[in-house]
């Protein structure tokens, strides 16, 4: 297998900014410069990568391999993140791989309506995620300190065993409530949420807590400063409550390609 394959990056609108711009300046998937295939009023933003790696078996494999997941995954959000900043974007899943750009354009062919509907739908529209994280407070050295120094070891340990139950049970209601007041307010501006499955372990990322809310929301562009600002000012004051806001990104969450637009997954044709 010393052949090429299509990888597919997104499909997008063309612009005079997107013209004026070299894709390759992106970097790219296998380090293979992006370049552009054009059906009509629409577009496929592609590259070229190894069928030794790209191949439906060696995909497989390579789904083991987390380090090589990793690199693909950053060469494939920087093209498309690239590419949004100059355009209304429909970013494809990690690893869409066809034989050729033929094969590329006759998908944008069959496509092209469907296509066009979504990029007209989020045209100036951007997504925002927001996490939000319950926090217990630990019980401070000074209320510690002022136990009697005559307690009982044992219940000085129920105790503070207590007090930890008492701290996470508050901040978790906190975060909940935090939750329903984002939703709520912040929510307003948003013509579209998406709420994923709350992180754990490693993809919670920094810091320690509980997350209890992990929503992308799809805002106007021109509304994002209010958006972050009644984010804030949902969760502020309260006491065991983190807030964590990303982006702006490509509407990541909110492209569902399937079906006779384009294949879930892996397709070679």
């Amino acid at each position: 297998m010393g052949g090429e394959l299509t990888y597919l990056y997104a499909v997008v609108r063309p612009t005079a900014s997107l013209d004026g711009a070299d894709p390759s300046e992106a970097g790219g998937v296998a380090a293979a410069p992006p370049r552009i295939v054009r059906v009509g009023g629409i577009a496929a933003v592609v590259g070229s990568v190894p069928e030794a790696d790209y191949s439906e078996a060696a995909l497989r494999n390579h789904l083991e391999d987390l380090d090589w997941l990793e690199e693909v995954a950053r060469a494939h959000h920087s093209v498309v993140e690239f590419l949004a900043a100059r355009t209304t974007v429909l970013p494809l899943r990690l690893a869409t791989v066809y034989r050729d750009d033929d094969s590329v354009r006759a998908v944008l062919r069959e496509g092209e309506p469907a296509f066009a509907s979504m990029l007209d739908r989020f045209a100036g529209h951007v997504e925002w995620g927001v996490k939000v994280y319950a926090e217990p407070v630990a019980a401070s050295d000074a209320a510690a300190a002022e136990e009697p120094a005559e307690s009982d070891p044992g219940r000085a340990y129920l105790r503070r065993r207590r007090q930890q139950r008492d701290a996470q049970g508050a901040a978790r209601s906190a975060a909940v409530e935090a939750v329903t007041r984002i939703r709520e307010t912040a929510g307003e501006l948003a013509v579209e949420l998406v709420g994923h499955r709350p992180q754990q372990g490693q993809l919670a990322g920094s810091g320690a807590g509980e997350n209890l809310a992990n929503d992308s929301y799809l805002v106007p562009g021109d509304s994002s400063g209010a958006f972050h600002e009644r984010v804030r000012r949902a969760a502020r004051e309260m006491t065991g409550v983190r807030v964590e806001i990303t982006g702006p990104w490509a509407p990541y969450s909110f492209v569902t390609l399937t079906g006779p637009d384009l294949p879930e997954g892996v397709r070679q044709s």
